[in-house]
């Protein structure tokens, strides 16, 4: 009885080289060339009319090449690019190796980016916007009707603080740190502010709670939100740090990238998830229980915000690290609650963990802070962390961030369209 050839996943089974090259997402020429290298064994068929390959051998050099070249997949289905900042594995995440988590509990939001930026922790560091680039910022900010969100006004206030920069285009490390220090200052300074005593010094998170909430702080509040800007402070490449890259990739000035990734974390499967579930968790106040809330999400065909990450198989550990601070603060219980109760009700359908976004909607639910808030506190944070791929980047090939188009519109010639 002849022999089966060995299924997918078997050790043993060999691949021809139209398979092989199906694989790699390459030429059959190419395959060659990679044997020729070494970086392929291959062996010849009966016959001498082939060649055939490894299944695991070329699976694994598709692995690699997937890792380490900038660009689309074999399949097409992913964007690998090699960086030094975020790892994200087993349901934790670091900053250049260090446990983010644990950075964000010994270290304020300023430290940690300095951490991104150096790889140096700076005790005490503290970012201060000159008078002229927060005037000019400001008065940008004012001119927009009384209705624009966070993110359109934070993106305004950088292109006003770019026009004032005539130094912006120098993209040498030492300018875009410069840049960086005075930018996110200059930020939150152009907020229009909610706390009528609110002072543009101190810590950032001080300054950034005065735009957010009509409330005095006080001391747990503000822990809280400066965890919160550190934990967010990056993520990895999510979709508004790819564009940040991209841009630098093109030689844009520090504002610029930044701009380019304030313009994507709008969407609201990202930056402005958390006022989908800040909405939501006052609803479910409001209601008095998760039942009828969740079962109007479902009936409009809506997913439920707040809860899953497909990063984290279980739990997110910003949420977990949020959560655990906002138990020691008495006025957030009733939003705890409530958080819990959404996350029981919705495992009778989908056993889902939450995540950071519903973690900040308790925050800013019970700092009486309106549902925009995390958006803002999601763009001041992650803009450390852009600033940190920014200059990754300009260390690299310009435009290397440029995929190919695979056209799958009508062949040409065709005739001219009357």
């Amino acid at each position: 009885m002849r022999d089966q050839e060995p299924g997918p996943g078997h050790p043993g089974r060999r691949l021809t080289t139209k398979e092989a090259a199906e694989v790699l997402g390459v030429k059959p020429e190419t395959v060659y060339a990679y044997v020729s290298r070494g970086q392929l064994s291959s062996r010849r068929t009966p016959g001498g009319r082939g060649s055939t390959f490894d299944a695991e051998e070329v699976e694994a050099l598709a692995r690699r090449n997937r890792r380490e070249t900038p660009g689309t997949s074999g399949s097409g289905t992913e964007l690998a690019v090699r960086t030094r900042i975020t790892l994200i594995e087993q349901d934790r995440y670091y900053f250049r190796g260090v446990d983010a988590t644990e950075l964000a509990a010994h270290h304020s939001y300023e430290e940690i980016a300095e951490w991104l930026w150096t790889e140096q922790l700076r005790p005490g560091a503290s970012f201060t916007a000159p008078e002229a680039s927060v005037a000019v910022a400001r008065r940008a900010v004012r001119a927009l009707p009384e209705h624009t969100g966070p993110t359109d006004r934070l993106r305004v206030a950088a292109i006003a603080a770019a026009a004032a920069d005539p130094l912006r285009f120098d993209l040498s490390e030492e300018a875009v740190l410069g840049t960086a220090r005075v930018l996110i200052p200059t930020l939150v300074a152009a907020l229009p502010p909610g706390l009528a005593t609110h002072r543009d010094e101190g810590p950032l998170a001080q300054r950034l709670w005065g735009r957010l909430s009509v409330h005095a702080p006080d001391e747990a509040s503000l822990r809280v939100l400066d965890t919160a800007l550190g934990l967010l402070a990056d993520h990895d490449l999510a979709a508004s740090t790819l564009a940040v890259r991209v841009a630098a990739s093109a030689r844009a000035h520090a504002y610029a990238a930044v701009s380019a990734g304030l313009g994507v974390i709008e969407g609201p499967l990202h930056g402005a998830a958390s006022g989908l579930a800040h909405r939501m968790l006052q609803d479910v106040l409001d209601e008095g229980a998760a039942g009828p809330v969740i079962a109007e999400e479902l009936r409009a065909g809506r997913r439920i915000p707040g809860l899953g990450h497909r990063l984290y198989p279980g739990e997110d550990p910003r949420a977990r690290a949020l959560f655990a601070l906002l138990e020691q603060i008495p006025r957030a219980e009733p939003a705890l609650l409530a958080a819990r109760d959404i996350v029981a009700t919705t495992a009778r359908h989908t056993p889902l963990h939450a995540n950071v976004d519903l973690a900040l909607a308790v925050f800013t639910v019970s700092s009486g802070m309106p549902a925009t808030a995390g958006e803002t506190i999601f763009a001041v944070a992650r803009t450390a962390g852009w600033i940190a791929h920014a200059l990754e980047e300009y260390g690299e090939r310009p435009l290397r961030m440029r995929p190919s188009g695979q056209y799958v519109g009508p062949r040409p010639p065709r005739p001219l369209p009357e």
